[in-house]
């Protein structure tokens, strides 16, 4: 098990290697002229030409990318062009709004797409075609439109939820709970339609094993066969879906936090590539790319325990 891990971790390393000095090549090779960009059009040659020389934009690409990794390696992502704030500050006070509604939007996404794929797979009548139908509906509504359908009945018209978020470096957990619910809701029905799609198939392949027709003719209670065996054995495929839904998540926060005006990761994101902020776009994405790393990394671990299948292969 060991080696499994440790395999796994060093291919995570290596990915995040190359994707950092990919994303650092195609920035400052495609964003123009950066120190143009930040003293503006009315700027003298001269004072531009100082300013690229302060922040090193006239040193060669491949030695900007070795001493960026170098910082890289000890957490050290440099300061923001336009507000001096170092990187890692500006992310790390933005960091666990994203993170605590990524992580609950997946654990109820979890909870409630394994409920409805169980149902639909054992229950092959009327509950399955309800559960197909929804699901078919929730995977053809892009999130936006499901976000900007919440704030105007919810927020808006019935005014139970606020319309933009009021969180704070000092709000109280009420706070937090009022202004991130309908984000989590627009990214719980986004994503749950192909969870519980997937969870469907892999339980009903499991139910069509021989294993379980022996389990039954045991006399095993149908409760514990679905859920101890069948579940557990059809576990990893809905680990590896849940996933690559966290992924997208990671991706879809940016809309729904620009759209509910949360101050989180995906918005610094947005309003750093607009201003052309290359070390935050650096650090948001590095940051990124780990968690997705660390995510994978215990999915795998998580399956290699489920599954000594994986282990081998």
């Amino acid at each position: 098990m060991l080696t499994f891990i440790g395999k796994r971790l060093v291919a995570g390393v290596v990915a995040l290697v190359v994707v950092a000095c990919l994303t650092f090549v195609l920035l400052f090779t495609t964003s123009g002229n950066i120190a143009r960009n930040i003293m503006g059009d009315q700027a003298s040659e001269e004072s531009v030409a100082a300013k690229a020389h302060e922040l090193g934009l006239d040193r060669p690409l491949l030695a900007r990318l070795g001493s960026w990794l170098w910082d890289a390696v000890h957490l050290q992502f440099g300061k923001s062009y336009f507000s001096e704030q170092q990187v890692v500050s500006a992310m790390v006070s933005r960091l666990p709004l994203t993170l605590s509604m990524v992580f609950v939007a997946i654990v109820l996404t979890a909870l409630i797409a394994t409920l409805l794929g169980v149902t639909a797979a054992v229950k092959r009548g009327v509950a399955d075609r309800v559960v197909q139908v929804m699901a078919v509906l929730g995977a053809s509504i892009p999130g936006f439109i499901i976000g900007i359908v919440l704030v105007l009945v919810f927020a808006i018209n019935l005014r139970w939820f606020p319309a933009v978020s009021k969180i704070g470096p000092t709000s109280k957990p009420s706070v937090w709970v009022a202004s991130l619910t309908l984000p989590v809701i627009a990214l719980v029905l986004n994503g749950i339609a192909s969870a519980t799609q997937q969870i469907r198939s892999a339980f009903i392949k499991q139910l069509e094993l021989d294993y379980v027709r022996t389990l039954r003719s045991r006399g095993i209670p149908e409760r514990e066969v679905l859920f101890r065996h069948v579940l557990r054995a059809a576990a990893p495929a809905g680990l590896t879906v849940l996933s690559l839904h966290f992924i997208g998540l990671l991706g879809g926060v940016v809309i729904i936090e620009t759209l509910f005006a949360l101050p989180g990761l995906g918005r610094l994101a947005v309003d750093a590539t607009t201003q052309s902020d290359l070390p935050l776009v650096m650090g948001v994405v590095i940051y990124t790319v780990a968690i997705v790393v660390v995510v994978n990394l215990f999915v795998d671990i998580a399956n290699g325990w489920l599954n000594p299948k994986v282990r081998v292969s």
